[in-house]
C-alpha cells in the first residue's frame, strides 16, 4: 500500500460500530478521528437489515467527522459474535500445503458444512507432528453482507479480520514487556472478553474471545481462563506477567495477583489510544488494531483471502490502463493523420508524374492499360521480349492468346468428365504448339481413359501423342495435346 495513505479502520458488529483515522507517520497513533455510532432497537432477527444500518451511520459519522475518510485504505475488525475460532491440528507444516487443506481440516473437526463459511487461521504452534492452528470461520452470508454495504457507499476494505486479531496487533505495537516475559493479557469491555498471550522471543501468539454477562464476576473469569488459555500454548516458559483491562472497573488486580501468583497490573488503553471524546476504549483499541493491518502488506488473518477477495488495487489498476490506453490511441491517431498530410503532400508530384506516364503507356502499347502498382519498365521489357520471341519464331503473335484459348477448352473437356472418371493431373506442360499431360484415372481396362480422351477431342483438340498402362490400381496416361486443324 502507498505509505503516505492514512488509514480508517472499523470495529463492526451487529448494530453497532467503532470508527478511527489513523495518519501515516512513524509506528504510534495519529489519531486524526473517531467515533461511536450504534442503531436503536437493534436484534437478532434484524442482524442484515443491522448492518446495512451501521454502515450508513459509519459513512454519515466519517462525513462528519473525518472528511478526508474518500482517500483512506479501510480495514475492518468483525465483532467476536459474528464469528467462531476452533483449535485444529494440520499435519503439514509448509504454509501453502496447510492452506490448501485447512478447509477440509476444519470441516472434519467441527463437523459443519464449511461451504457456507469464509476461513481465516494463524499458526500457533509447528512441529514434527504437524502444526496447531487457530482457525476463524465466518458465515459468507455475513461477509458478503458487510462488503457489498460498504461497496455501495465507495468503501471496499482491504482486510476483513477477527476482532481479537485487531487488538493482539494494538497490544504488540503499543504495549512493551521485557523479553523474559510471557505476558498474559485480559481485556474485558461491557459484554466481550479478549485473552491473548504474546512473547515474541518464543514465537507464542494465543488468542482467546467469549461473551462476557453482566452479572458474571470478572475476578473469577480472569482467573479461569488463564488456565484454559495457557493450556494451549504447548511448552517454552509458562505465563509469568499478567496485564488486565476491564471497562467495569470492577477487578481488584492486586488480590487477583496474589490469588494467581503471578505479577499483575493494570492495562490502561485509554493512555495507549490517547483519543479525544467519549468513544469506548476496547472498541477504539480494536478499530487501531485493524487500521495497523491497513499499513502492513500481507494479511495473515483475513477473511476476504478466502471470500470475496480485495480488487481494489487491481480495479485502481486497470482504470489506470484504460486511461493509457486510451491516450496513447489519441496520440497514434493524431501521429498517423499527420504522417499521412506528409505523405499526401510528398505523393501529389508523383502521382502527376504517373498519370502522365500512364497516357503515355496505353498510346504505346495500342490502349492498353498500366495495372495499379505495375512497374512500367519491367512491363515494357516484357512486351520487347514477346516480340523478340515471335520475331525469332519461338512464339507466334497469337501465342499467347492460343494458349489461353487451348487452356479453355482443356478445362472444357476436364469439367465434362473428371468426376465420372476420377481424374487426377499429376503435371501440365504447356509451349506455343502444344500442352503435355502426365495423370491418371480410376482403373476400369482403360475405360476411363478412353473417355477424357473422347472428351479432349469433342472440344476441338486433338491428341497426336499418347500412352497409357496400369499401376497401383489406376490408369495412368501421358498425352500431348494439340488444336484440330
Amino acid at each position: 500500500m502507498d505509505g503516505q495513505k492514512n488509514c480508517l479502520g472499523i470495529y463492526l458488529s451487529k448494530g453497532a460500530a467503532t470508527v478511527v483515522c489513523l495518519g501515516p507517520q512513524g509506528r504510534g497513533n495519529n489519531i486524526l478521528g473517531c467515533f461511536s455510532v450504534s442503531v436503536e432497537n437493534m436484534d437478532q432477527q434484524n442482524a442484515g437489515v443491522g448492518i446495512s444500518e451501521v454502515v450508513s451511520l459509519i459513512v454519515e459519522g466519517c462525513a462528519e467527522k473525518i472528511p478526508m475518510f474518500a482517500n483512506c485504505q479501510v480495514a475492518v475488525a468483525l465483532d467476536c459474535a459474528m464469528f467462531m475460532q476452533h483449535n485444529i491440528h494440520s499435519e503439514f507444516s509448509d504454509p501453502k500445503q496447510i492452506a490448501a487443506t485447512v478447509r477440509f481440516d476444519t470441516e472434519e473437526a467441527v463437523a459443519i458444512d464449511i461451504s457456507e463459511f469464509a476461513i481465516a487461521f494463524k499458526t500457533i504452534s509447528s512441529g514434527q507432528a504437524g502444526t496447531k492452528l487457530g482457525v476463524f470461520t465466518a458465515e459468507q452470508k455475513i461477509l458478503s453482507e458487510i462488503i457489498v454495504s460498504l461497496q455501495s457507499h465507495n468503501i471496499d476494505p482491504v482486510s476483513i479480520e477477527p476482532d481479537i486479531n485487531s487488538l493482539a496487533r494494538f497490544i504488540n505495537r503499543n504495549i512493551s514487556v521485557a523479553a523474559e516475559q510471557v505476558p498474559f493479557f485480559g481485556v474485558l469491555s461491557g459484554s466481550r472478553g479478549y485473552f491473548i498471550i504474546s512473547s515474541e522471543a518464543q514465537k507464542i501468539s494465543v488468542m482467546r474471545t467469549l461473551l462476557v454477562g453482566s452479572a458474571q464476576d470478572r475476578s473469577d473469569l480472569l482467573a479461569r481462563e488463564i488456565l484454559v488459555t495457557s493450556a494451549l500454548v504447548e511448552g517454552g516458559q509458562p505465563i509469568n506477567c499478567l496485564k488486565v483491562f476491564d471497562s467495569a472497573g470492577s477487578v481488584d488486580y492486586q488480590q487477583l495477583g496474589e490469588k494467581l501468583g503471578i505479577e499483575t497490573s493494570a492495562l490502561d488503553l485509554s493512555e495507549s489510544t490517547a483519543a479525544e471524546g467519549n468513544v469506548d476504549a476496547v472498541g477504539l483499541a480494536i478499530a487501531c488494531g485493524a487500521a495497523y493491518s491497513a499499513m502492513e502488506k500481507s494479511q495473515s488473518i483475513n477473511f476476504r483471502n478466502d471470500f470475496m477477495p480485495y480488487q481494489g488495487k487491481k480495479a485502481r489498476m486497470e482504470k489506470t490502463l484504460k486511461i493509457l490506453g486510451v491516450s496513447i490511441a489519441v496520440i497514434m491517431l493524431a501521429v498517423g493523420l499527420y504522417l499521412q498530410l506528409q505523405l499526401v503532400g510528398k505523393n501529389r508530384p508523383r502521382r502527376m508524374v504517373l498519370d502522365k506516364l500512364a497516357q503515355q503507356y496505353a498510346t504505346i502499347m495500342l490502349g492498353k492499360k498500366l495495372s495499379a502498382g505495375a512497374d512500367p519498365v519491367k512491363e515494357f521489357q516484357k512486351e520487347l521480349r514477346r516480340i523478340r520471341a515471335a520475331k525469332s519464331g519461338q512464339l507466334s503473335i497469337t501465342g499467347q492468346a492460343s494458349v489461353s484459348a487451348k487452356l479453355t477448352r482443356l478445362l472444357e473437356a476436364f469439367n465434362k468428365c473428371a468426376k465420372e472418371t476420377d481424374l487426377n493431373i499429376e503435371s501440365i506442360s504447356i509451349t506455343a504448339k502444344s500442352i503435355s499431360i502426365i495423370g491418371d484415372t480410376a482403373a476400369r481396362g482403360n475405360k476411363n481413359t478412353l473417355k477424357l480422351f473422347e472428351a479432349i477431342t469433342s472440344v476441338g483438340l486433338d491428341i497426336p501423342q499418347k500412352s497409357f498402362s496400369s499401376k497401383a490400381g489406376r490408369d495412368n496416361f501421358r498425352i500431348t495435346i494439340v488444336p484440330k486443324e
